[in-house]
């Protein structure tokens, strides 16, 4: 259930650094990723192009393989060959001067900058760089000791809830209690079908939890989710953004181009200024009906088809960071809160990892595995 702090706060907006951001008024991000791979000039350049098609926030993500992954997870199929997951992503990893250099660069625009840490490591760098609110990825919506964390921060934040149950949801909004929260529907899905949005649930999720609610759009249609998302009460809307989708960012193939973006961001204008009906009307009559009640969809909250599979593989569990022997003790060391992804399988979930140190393997754990509950020996306490 929602807090007492958070109820009857959905309608109100979004606070952030003194502007209130409503779908009469939304914050739309330019998602830029890691798709500047590490060039200052590059990210440079994808900012200006994102602030002339019109995003008031631009974000970044703040990347250290050994936070998210490990190196047994699996490859990856890029234009290039196949390559480690692990491997993609330490290529990734980009210093905090770089981000310093960013954040300076984007408030010179006049923008707001956001960037999503992913661990201990990125969030103790970006708390540095003094954010006026911070981004949680969907994957991390299950990673309480990062929540806590953050929450600590006394920041605003924009929780991403993709490939997520109601269950899910209510823990994180728990960990994050003490800090305005604006929930972001996603489907966790690389595209996502405009049909799986469900965007009727947005009502739901600020009528369950009380808060401001958006969304972020892994879908390739510039202007079809982001416009019904505002219409149904969005403050918030987050996109990819590339300068070409033949780029070689890990997201650039899913993300909007200069002048996709720019018509978004029209789109998202014009709903603005005419309404929910004229807008869903409009839209009915230029996508079609059927087409249009397919996105909205009925409201309930479920895994989108696309995303199913990727229960509990996309989140957090606990792993082994080395082959552990049977008999052996389980130490910080040893263990570590990451992403499953593609051949590993998942473990206990985050909020066990206390509550299994100290306890012996039962049998081999192969390294990078999770940890299961059968995979290990408690010993009885007096």
């Amino acid at each position: 259930m929602p807090s007492e702090k958070r109820t009857g706060i959905a309608n109100k907006g979004f606070h952030v650094k003194d502007r209130l951001y409503s779908p009469s008024d939304p914050m739309i991000i330019a998602e830029l990723g890691t798709s500047h791979g590490g060039d200052p000039e590059k990210a440079r350049a994808l900012a200006d192009a994102a602030a002339e098609a019109g995003a008031n926030c631009i974000k970044f993500q703040i990347v250290y393989a050994e936070e998210i992954l490990h190196p047994n997870t699996g490859e990856v199929a890029l234009p290039g060959g196949r390559i480690r997951l692990y491997d993609r992503f330490k290529e990734l990893e980009t210093g905090p001067e770089f981000y310093a250099e960013m954040k300076d660069y984007v408030e010179k625009l006049g923008l707001l900058f956001l960037c999503t840490p992913f661990g201990p490591r990125s969030a103790a760098e970006l708390h540095a760089l003094q954010p006026f609110l911070v981004k949680i990825a969907s994957p991390e919506l299950n990673y309480s000791e990062l929540l806590q964390e953050i929450s600590r921060w006394g920041l605003p934040a924009l929780l991403s809830s993709g490939v997520s149950k109601l269950g899910d949801i209510e823990a994180a909004l728990e960990e994050l209690a003490s800090v305005p929260v604006c929930l972001l529907h996603c489907v966790t899905a690389y595209p996502a079908p405009e049909r799986d949005y469900n965007l009727r649930l947005l009502t739901t999720l600020s009528s369950i939890f009380g808060t401001p609610v958006g969304v972020s759009d892994h879908s390739l249609d510039p202007e079809l989710v982001p416009v019904l998302a505002l219409s149904r009460g969005a403050a918030v809307i987050e996109k990819h953004f590339c300068l070409s989708r033949e780029d070689p960012g890990l997201d650039d193939p899913i993300a909007l181009p200069p002048g996709d973006f720019g018509l978004m961001v029209k789109a998202l204008g014009r709903a603005a200024h005419e309404g929910t009906e004229e807008t869903i009307a409009r839209y009915s009559r230029e996508r079609g009906e059927d087409t249009v009640e397919a996105v909205l969809g009925d409201g309930i909250k479920r895994l989108a088809p696309s995303e199913k599979a990727n229960y509990e593989r996309t989140n957090r569990s606990i792993h082994a960071l080395k082959d552990i022997a049977p008999g052996e003790i389980l130490g910080e060391t040893g263990i570590a809160v990451l992403r499953t992804e593609k051949i590993l399988r998942p473990g206990l979930p985050p909020s066990w990892k206390q509550r299994i140190l100290g306890a012996r393997a039962a049998a081999f754990i192969p390294a990078g595995e999770g940890i299961r509950l059968e995979d290990l020996l408690f010993q009885k306490k007096n």
